[in-house]
């Protein structure tokens, strides 16, 4: 991210919830992000932590009856949590894009590829059809869709699932958005076409300045194309900075967790892989104070209370974790473990 860009997307206090017959789903608490121009954000954490409900009320697509929402979420000078339907149509595709997670049902089956990309093209901007077809060509050539010109009349079943992934980030950049939204775009995929697919994200940030958010669970793979990561827990951001502050100095349990799970190269193989013990929690009955407490092995009485996302450490700015261990408390415990807190078959500590 270069210095003093431009602050895109400003999200403070986002509060996502939903009122069902058992009772109120908290999805999101408390949620605060800033992207600027340039820059690769990746939002991390388990299934239901709260990840693609952030990203879908970003775009406008989790209101319905049952939902209410609280704090702010401001592209550029619009808040997305507020606007009119009529102000979200303006700005998607053209300020703000998604790539959604599953590109087996994110395309319409019975129209052919190219014209579902021209069709989202000429509703936002005035242009004929032979040339909003030349544009998309271009654009599936730009992702690495061989022979783009030919596959531009075929349909999605006739595409694997790594070219439908490609078909939906040309789509999504149809319209040269400055914020692009990226949903798990390397599920399902082998790991060559998730490096591909890196790739492309990592081209489209140095070709256009876009801002990206990458959700993902894989902390493994944003290691090489996320400049800063938030991570989040039962619908809560536990800890947020830059990819070394995450990598080499993770303040919180969850995240040791989460890169435990990580397998090393470096270390002799385990017999089991190591994974991070119990369950996440219902979002509807969520436990007192820190959310993690009832699978964190260093859990004592303070964590009754709601910890606060504050800085507790030194080095870059913005380095911030809900865990109200002390930093050197902390560091002992990655010290004597040797497996960054949790390990498999149970936890130390």
């Amino acid at each position: 991210m270069a210095p003093n860009s431009e602050l895109l997307l400003d999200v403070q206090d986002l509060n996502v919830s939903f009122a069902t017959e058992e009772g109120i789903v908290h999805a999101v608490d408390e949620v605060s992000l800033a992207l600027h121009a340039g820059e690769v954000l990746a939002v991390v954490g388990e299934s239901g932590s709260g990840k693609s409900v952030t990203a879908m009320t970003l775009m406008g697509l989790t209101r319905s009856p049952n939902a209410r929402f609280a704090g702010s979420a401001k592209l550029r000078d619009l808040d997305l949590v507020t606007a009119s339907d009529d102000q979200l149509r303006k700005v998607r595709a053209e300020e703000i894009a998604m790539i959604f997670q599953d590109p087996m049902t994110s395309l319409n089956p019975v129209h052919r590829v190219g014209r579902q990309i021209v069709e989202q093209i000429q509703a936002h901007r005035d242009v004929p059809d032979g040339e909003a077809r030349d544009q998309v060509v271009a654009l599936l050539e730009r992702v690495g869709i061989p022979r783009a010109r030919e596959r531009f009349d075929s349909y999605p079943h006739e595409f694997s699932g790594g070219m439908r992934q490609r078909v939906m980030i040309a789509m999504a950049l149809s319209c040269d958005p400055a914020v692009l939204i990226a949903d798990e775009p390397t599920t399902a995929l082998d790991v060559t076409i998730q490096a591909q697919i890196l790739e492309v994200l990592k081209e489209l940030r140095t070709r256009t300045n876009a801002g990206i958010i990458l959700v993902t669970h894989d902390l493994g793979v944003v290691a090489d194309i996320a400049d800063r990561i938030a991570v989040m827990y039962a619908g809560r951001i536990v800890e947020q900075g830059s990819t070394d502050e995450i990598f080499y100095n993770p303040q919180h349990p969850y995240t040791w967790g989460l890169l435990g799970s990580i397998t090393r190269v470096d270390r002799p193989r385990p017999t089991r892989l190591p994974s991070i013990p119990g369950m996440p929690p219902s979002l509807i009955t969520r436990p007192q104070g820190c959310h993690f407490r009832p699978r964190c092995p260093h859990a004592h009485d303070a964590c009754l209370a709601k910890p606060e996302l504050i800085a507790r450490v030194g080095g870059e700015s913005g380095h911030t974790d809900r865990c109200v261990v002390t930093p050197e408390r902390k560091a002992a415990l990655r010290e004597t473990d040797g497996q960054i807190g949790l390990v498999a078959g149970g936890v130390t500590g």
